[in-house]
This record gives structure tokens, C-alpha cells and sequence, in this order.
């Protein structure tokens, strides 16, 4: 199937400072389409491949933007549809069960190159990292069913096939400040994004939508806009925060899965944050065992709060964020909940 958008890399000038900030990418970022969706260099190679990936009708996708919940909203999801399985979800990592369908496109070769030379001798991990370089979709072609996929696509880039299967989207919405806070910390923390400036810098690119995945309200709005298809759940992170049980019947309802009372009761204490942030199948061990994560930065499951980052929002960012909201808000019914 032929990529309908069209792929540019950024101007010269801005390539090069970029360049200079996120030391994960070698080459150079794109953007794609008219809404300029912003990727590093080997989106224009997986393009395609990406866009003609064949889904199944009882496929599972959790879409976001980066840092809205999604590590949360896959744990769930999984739990759902396998019948509150903890022993396995506590003894197989997340990344094994719920495929990151774009991830490879950060995995620079050069990058890889690096983490293969520090994993010498280690031939498990090499293979991994052999894997994460390489698209999810051939993987996932060997698959069998039901199939559990992550992806921080937006919608229209989402592979067609996924629509036309009608298989299943939960689509996870957070306020821009919560997310950009942790956006940069985890930007920081993968030497495939390596982020080597400050917060303030970082929200400037996010502003100007030039941080992976962005433009970060184009995304939100495809999501909001897509919530009345049939295969399609829209939830706000702040609802889930606010009222998880709740948030669980929904989504089983949409899923078509039962879950009991005291199946909903003991997934709640399993996804309490206290209880998640040290539960080493979901924190990405498996990635700092092969030396993608960097030492020193905050780990992946962060504070999962609403609202909880004053120290990074400074007050003239917090005004910028809240002009920024407006603009952005003018033309549409979407709010986020208050909290």
C-alpha cells in the first residue's frame, strides 16, 4: 500500500540544533503531511510498512500521545482481556506482551551499533536489541491471536487496515502540562530519544510541535474526534486517576470481558501507582539491562499525579501552556476534566 503523505525533513538550520539536543537520532527528523507529524529519519524508511500492516479484527491497539497514561492503560487492558492474570503479568514484562508497533524507528543504527558493542558476550541481549531495531509488524505478522499493540501514531496514520478490521482502540487523552513534564524526563532517560537540555528548551520544542509524535493537539483532536466510531473508546487520564474502577468496567464493557468484583478490587491495588512504579514488568528492565535507559534520570513510572509538577512549570510556562490550551481549544467541544 502506498504512503499517502508526503515525508520532508526540517530545514538545515533547525536539523542541526535538534541535532545537537536529542542525540538518539544521527541523521535528522521529518515531518510528515500536511499537519507535519514530526519523526526521526527512519519514519521515511518504514513509512510504508507501517501504513500496509495487516490487522486482525480482534486486535487490541492502546493509543497516545507519549506520556498520557499508556503504560497504565496497557496493564489494564491486558489484565481484562486475559482474566486478571497477575502471575503472569508479574513475571512477563509488558514490552513482550503489548508489541510497541513503531519503536524501531529510534533505534539509529548508529545507536544500535553502540548498544550491540556494550552487549558483546551477551548474546540474549543482543538478540533484543537486534529486535527492537527491527518493525514490530514482522513480528506481529507471526503472531497468533489475540494481539495486544501499543502505538503513539495518530489516527490518520494509524494503518488503515486497522479501521477497516474494526479492531479495537482505547484512546488515552492527558493535559498537556502533566505531559510534558514527563515527556521530557523520559526524552532524558532513553538514549534513543537522548535529550541533553533543559525543561524549558524542551517545552519550547513541544510548543512548536517539534518533539516525536507531535504536533501534541493534532494527535488529541484525531483521537477526540474518532470517540463515536464503534471500535473506538476515548478516555481522559484524569478520568482514570479520578475513578479507576469505573474506568475498568467501561473499558471491559467495550471490550466485551467480565470482570468480577473481587477481580475488579485486586486490579486496583495492582495498578495503584504505589504498588506500579515498583513493579519491575512494567518499568522497562528489561531495556535498562541492555543500556537503552540512562543511569541517573527519573525512572519510567514516574508519580502518576494530575497537576503534580510545579517544580518544572514555572510560572511564565504555566501562563504559555494556558494561552497555548486556549488557542488550541477554540475550535472544538474537547475539554479536559478538572481534577
Amino acid at each position: 500500500m502506498t504512503f499517502p503523505y508526503s515525508i520532508n525533513f526540517v530545514e538545515e538550520r533547525l536539523n542541526a540544533q535538534l541535532l545537537k539536543d536529542f542525540h538518539g537520532e544521527r541523521t535528522g527528523f521529518v515531518q510528515v503531511g500536511d499537519k507535519r507529524w514530526f519523526f526521526p529519519s527512519r519514519f521515511k524508511q518504514y513509512a510504508e510498512t507501517m501504513y500496509s500492516f495487516e490487522a486482525r479484527s480482534d486486535d487490541t491497539w492502546v493509543v497516545t500521545f507519549p506520556r498520557s497514561g499508556t503504560t497504565w492503560a496497557q496493564e489494564m487492558v491486558w489484565l481484562t482481556c486475559n482474566d486478571v492474570d497477575f502471575a503472569r503479568a508479574k513475571s512477563e514484562p509488558l514490552t513482550q506482551r503489548f508489541s510497541f508497533f513503531e519503536f524501531n524507528l529510534f533505534v539509529h543504527d548508529e545507536v544500535k551499533a553502540d548498544l550491540l558493542k556494550e552487549n558483546e558476550g551477551n548474546e540474549e541481549g543482543m538478540r533484543f536489541i537486534e529486535q527492537l531495531s527491527h518493525p514490530a509488524s514482522s513480528q506481529l505478522a507471526q503472531m497468533q491471536t489475540p494481539r495486544f499493540i501499543k502505538s503513539h501514531l495518530p489516527m490518520s496514520l494509524l494503518p488503515p487496515s486497522v479501521f477497516e478490521k474494526k479492531a479495537k482502540i482505547i484512546y488515552v487523552a492527558r493535559n498537556p502540562s502533566d505531559v510534558v513534564v514527563s515527556w521530557y524526563h523520559l526524552n532524558r532517560l532513553y538514549r534513543t530519544q537522548g535529550y541533553v537540555g533543559d525543561f524549558e528548551t524542551f517545552y519550547d520544542y513541544f510548543e512548536r510541535d517539534l518533539t516525536p509524535w507531535s504536533p501534541y493537539w493534532s494527535h488529541i483532536k484525531e483521537g477526540w474526534e474518532a470517540r463515536g466510531r464503534e471500535n473506538v473508546l476515548f478516555m481522559f487520564y484524569e478520568d482514570m486517576k479520578r475513578n479507576l474502577p469505573e474506568t475498568i468496567r467501561k473499558t471491559a464493557a467495550f471490550l466485551n470481558r467480565t470482570v468480577t468484583e473481587e477481580q475488579l478490587d485486586a486490579m486496583c491495588t495492582h495498578l495503584d501507582i504505589k504498588n506500579f512504579r515498583n513493579n519491575g514488568a512494567v518499568t522497562c528492565e528489561e531495556l535498562r539491562a541492555v543500556g537503552v535507559l540512562n543511569n541517573g534520570e527519573q525512572q519510567f513510572v514516574r508519580n502518576g499525579q494530575v497537576g503534580g509538577n510545579a517544580e518544572e512549570l514555572t510560572e511564565s510556562i504555566q501562563r504559555r501552556i494556558s494561552e497555548w490550551t486556549e488557542r488550541n481549544l477554540q475550535d472544538t467541544d474537547l475539554r479536559f476534566p478538572e481534577f
